[in-house]
C-alpha cells in the first residue's frame, strides 16, 4: 500500500463559473455523436482548441504527433462515453481496477488526463487484487503507480487456489475468478467510500459478450457501459466503451506499460471468447465498418422488430383502421373459388385502381388520369445500351 496522494490540478478559469452539477458534456464534448465510431471528429470549436492545448502543454516535448494524435482520439472518445452515460459527476471517488494489463493502464492513464481538463471535480485510486497466481510479479504494478505519483491500494487475496480447487480440470476460471474478484472489489470500493467502480472493458469486449451470450446463452445481453450492482451499493462504469482494441494496444506499446500477463487463465486453450475475438478481428480486417455498425445497433434497439414479449406487449396489440378504402393498385385481381369466398363474407370481384395519389406518400401528387398514365406507361421505351461499351 503506498502513501501517495493525489494530484488535483487547479481546474482552469473558463470553468470556474462551471456550476457543481455539470458533467462532461460541457466544454467541447459535444461533437457529432453518429460519427464517433468512424472518424475522429473536426478541428473546429474553440473550447476543443482550449482543451487541446492543455493537453499539449502536459506532453512531453519528444511525444511524436502520431501519439498525439491516438491520444487525442483515446481522450475524446473516454469523454463521449463518460458523458453519454453520466459515468463521472462532480465530487466522486473513482475506483480504477487495474490488472496489470495494457486495458486497464489505458483507462487510468486517460481517466487521469480528462482529471485535469475536466470542468468538474472527481478523485481517482487505482486498486489492484493481488490473487497470489504462481510467478506473479507483485513488484511491478506498486512500482509504476508510486512512479506517477498515483494513489492506490495492493489487495492481497488467494483467490487462484480457490478457482483451482472449485473448477473441474479442463473447464474455464473465467467465471469462478470473475466472480470472486469482484465480490471482493465491490466491497472494498463501500469501504472506502468509492463512489463509481471503473472497469477497462472496451468496445471489443462489449461485442464480444454480444455474440458470447448470442452463440452460447441464449440471450440478447452484452456488458453495459454504466451499471447498478444488484444490491443497489456499487455503481460500475465503463469508459472505454467506445474504444476500439487495436487502439488500446497501439497506445500501451507508445506508452511502454509494464504489461503483467495473465497467467491464470490466458494460459488456457479454446477459450470461448478467444474464439469470438478472432471472428471480430476477421471481420474487422475483411470489412472495417461492420463492427463499428454491430456496436451502433446495440445502442439503436427495437423492442417490437424482436420476440421478447416481457419487453414489448405483443398480446394487447389492436388493430384501429379508419374508413378510407384503400384499392390495389395494379391491372386485375384473379378470384378463385369464389363461392367459399362468398361463404366467407370476402368480395368476389374487389375492384383494382391503377393509382391513387391518396395513398402515395413518397410520390408528389399527380392529376393525370388512369388513361393517361397508362398511356404514358406504353410509350416507355428501355434503352439500347451498346455492348462493346
Amino acid at each position: 500500500m503506498t502513501a501517495a496522494t493525489l494530484f488535483t490540478p487547479n481546474i482552469p478559469s473558463q470553468a470556474d463559473d462551471v456550476s457543481d452539477a455539470m458533467s462532461f458534456d460541457s466544454q467541447a464534448l459535444d461533437t457529432d455523436t453518429d460519427s464517433r465510431e468512424y472518424d475522429d471528429v473536426s478541428e473546429d470549436g474553440n473550447d476543443e482548441d482550449m482543451i487541446d492545448e492543455q493537453c499539449a502543454d502536459a506532453q512531453a516535448p519528444n511525444e511524436s504527433a502520431y501519439f498525439r494524435k491516438l491520444q487525442k482520439k483515446l481522450r475524446r472518445q473516454v469523454s463521449w462515453a463518460i458523458r453519454d452515460f453520466n459515468m463521472i459527476e462532480d465530487g466522486d471517488v473513482v475506483m480504477v481496477c487495474v490488472s496489470g494489463g495494457k486495458d486497464s493502464y489505458t483507462l487510468l492513464d486517460i481517466l487521469l488526463l480528462l482529471k485535469r481538463i475536466a470542468p468538474i471535480h472527481f478523485d481517482i485510486v487505482a486498486v489492484n487484487l493481488d490473487q497470489k497466481q504462481p510467478g506473479y510479479p507483485e513488484d511491478i504494478l506498486p512500482a509504476y503507480l508510486n512512479e506517477q505519483g498515483i494513489a492506490h491500494y495492493i489487495l492481497e487475496k488467494d483467490t487462484y487456489s480457490i478457482v483451482k480447487s472449485v473448477v473441474p480440470e479442463g473447464k474455464t476460471y473465467c467465471s469462478a475468478c470473475s466472480r470472486l474478484r469482484r465480490g471482493s472489489l465491490y466491497g472494498f470500493a463501500k469501504q472506502i467510500g468509492a463512489t463509481k467502480i471503473a472497469l477497462g472493458h472496451h468496445r471489443d469486449d462489449m461485442l464480444a459478450t454480444f455474440f458470447l451470450n448470442l452463440f452460447h446463452g441464449g440471450a440478447l445481453k452484452s456488458m453495459p457501459p454504466k451499471l447498478l450492482s444488484d444490491d443497489k451499493q456499487n455503481m460500475l462504469i465503463r469508459p472505454l466503451a467506445y474504444v476500439e482494441e487495436k487502439d488500446i494496444i497501439e497506445y500501451a506499446k507508445l506508452k511502454e506499460f509494464p504489461i503483467i500477463p495473465c497467467n491464470l487463465c490466458g494460459s488456457q486453450t479454446n477459450l470461448q471468447r478467444a474464439i469470438i475475438n478472432d471472428m471480430l478481428r476477421e471481420w474487422d480486417d475483411a470489412h472495417p465498418q461492420r463492427l463499428a455498425s454491430i456496436f451502433k445497433a446495440m445502442q439503436n434497439v427495437a423492442p417490437s422488430q424482436l420476440a421478447d414479449r416481457e419487453l414489448f406487449d405483443f398480446e394487447t396489440l389492436s388493430l384501429d383502421r379508419d374508413n378510407d378504402e384503400r384499392l390495389f393498385e395494379g391491372d386485375n385481381i384473379q378470384a378463385g373459388q369464389t363461392d367459399s369466398l362468398a361463404e366467407i363474407g370476402l368480395p368476389v370481384s374487389p375492384r383494382t385502381q391503377t393509382f391513387n395519389p391518396k395513398f402515395a406518400s413518397d410520390k408528389p401528387y399527380s392529376t393525370k388520369t388512369d388513361k393517361a398514365a397508362q398511356s404514358e406507361r406504353k410509350t416507355q421505351k428501355i434503352p439500347t445500351i451498346n455492348p462493346v461499351i
